[in-house]
């Protein structure tokens, strides 16, 4: 038997019966079974048929298919849990692998609307050509004049939803969000989200610096006015043209005294935090109605390029939490204006003259001026038409620290505001003399000023009318 027969368990074949051959000796043995060598040998000559071999692996499917029908925990659903539990960690893995991308290389920049550079930036987009919107919002300005007049204005800003645009070769994906939420001034809560590669992350400071020098362009020059909205302050109607400080005329000393005060306070910042003392400065200025004393506030903000913010204490909704707040958030470089402050307290009572009562108390005001709560760095104005009726609490130093009366019109200031208005010597002191003839108890700038703009182009028909300062009530009529 050979090697072959033996390993394959097949009887030797028969070989065909042939001549008889002569007698020879019998050896006998023992038949010894093949080594490992030689069965190695053998598979590496006679290699298995590719055939034989995917029978076999057919067959092992079977037997794992049989296995698994047979397995009662696959058949009674476990093997589909198995299964959904392989591709939710799957999909997991393909979401982790997505945030991840989106981490790396994409940045994300959002802006509320609490925040001054969001009407910036709304500004510039609508202003932007290369941006691809669909969801706009209109945005009107009605300006009525005094003659009845009126003049209005369209423009389009970028509204809730999903806009594009393309910067310096970089494109940009804005969403506007609008929230249910309401905000402390009223308005709902919006948020503007700029996404872009990480690789162009840099532009996102260029995009907002561009829309910062554009709003400062369109108040270049102007006097920014805010009022308080809630518990925030809201620019009120546009920005005024400076007012040239040489316009407003005050009687001699009086303006050259405010300007030097002003200037040593503003320059005086680490003198006062080197000493501990609060910085600020407090003003009043005193006098009869039309002798000028807002209108020389508002020059003083354009001489030191200063906004200027109103606030009414007399407000029926101030509260003095609210008023405390408001003092404390006033915009940087703005002065804050309290307009007729004896209208709302009269000796420490609150005072009903319009019709209702305030819901600041006099000593909410003072700790709002010099309390523990107060601001640093704040220049307050008050006006009053009445200061007998301000209570000796308020005039202290450290909440009014300089008191100056702007009154009634001077000789020195009828002769400044005629030489202001036609720049004439000579027809200024034949005015001069008709003015003295009136013997006129008193005159306000604002009677002066009415009379030189009603006869503008000329100055003798403004001597000639001088009489109109007789009766205040007919400045707007023409006399001959």
């Amino acid at each position: 038997m050979g090697l072959i027969e033996w390993l394959s368990g097949k009887a030797p074949t028969e070989k065909p019966i042939l001549a008889p051959e002569p007698p020879t000796s019998v050896i006998e043995g023992i038949i010894e079974d093949p080594s490992t060598k030689e069965v190695a040998l053998l598979n590496y000559n006679n290699p298995h048929n590719d055939k034989v071999t995917s029978e076999a692996n057919n067959g092992s499917i079977n037997s794992l298919e049989k296995m698994l029908a047979s397995n009662p925990y696959f058949a009674a659903g476990g093997g589909l849990m198995v299964l959904g539990a392989g591709f939710a960690m799957l999909r997991q893995g393909i979401s982790s692998f997505a945030n991840l991308m989106y981490r790396r290389l994409i940045v994300d920049l959002e802006i509320r609307n609490s925040d001054k550079s969001y009407d910036w930036f709304l500004n510039w987009m609508s202003n932007y050509k290369n941006r691809v919107s669909r969801q706009l919002s209109v945005k009107t300005t009605y300006v009525q004049h005094q003659n009845g007049s009126v003049a209005t204005g369209f423009s389009f800003v970028p509204g809730p939803g999903n806009h594009w645009f393309r910067y310096k070769n970089a494109w940009f994906f804005v969403k506007r969000e609008r929230s249910e939420r309401i905000h402390n001034s009223g308005q709902p809560m919006e948020t503007v989200t700029l996404k872009t590669l990480y690789k162009d992350r840099y532009l996102l400071a260029s995009i907002l610096d561009e829309a910062r020098q554009m709003a400062m362009k369109l108040s270049e020059g102007k006097t920014v006015l805010f009022k308080s909205w809630g518990q925030d302050w809201r620019v009120f109607g546009k920005p005024r043209k400076k007012r040239v400080i040489d316009s407003v005329i005050l009687d001699k000393g009086i303006k050259e005294s405010i300007l030097h005060d002003l200037k040593e306070f503003l320059k005086s910042g680490a003198w006062y935090h080197n000493r501990g003392i609060p910085y600020r400065r407090g003003y009043l200025l005193y006098g009869p109605p039309g002798s000028g004393k807002t209108s020389f506030i508002q020059a003083l903000a354009g001489e030191f390029d200063y906004n200027i913010a109103i606030m009414n204490v007399g407000e029926p909704n101030l509260t003095d939490d609210r008023l405390a707040y408001l003092m404390n958030n006033i915009p940087e470089h703005t002065i804050l204006l309290l307009e007729d402050i004896d209208a709302a307290f009269n000796n420490r009572a609150q005072s009903n003259e319009k019709g209702y009562v305030s819901g600041v108390t006099f000593s909410g005001l003072l700790n709002a001026l010099d309390g523990v709560a107060s601001a640093e760095e704040v220049i307050t104005f008050m006006t009053t038409n009445h200061p007998d009726k301000l209570d000796p609490a308020l005039l202290r130093p450290g909440r009014i620290d300089f008191k100056v009366l702007i009154n009634n019109a001077s000789d020195y200031q009828v002769e400044q505001m005629f030489m202001r208005f036609y720049d004439d010597q000579e027809k200024a002191n034949v005015f001069m003399q008709k003015f003295k003839e009136l013997e006129l108890p008193y005159v306000s700038t604002a009677q002066l000023q009415g009379l030189f703009v009603q006869f503008k182009e000329s100055p003798k028909l403004a001597t000639r009318n001088i009489g109109i300062l007789k009766s205040p009530h007919m400045n707007n009529f023409f006399y001959e």
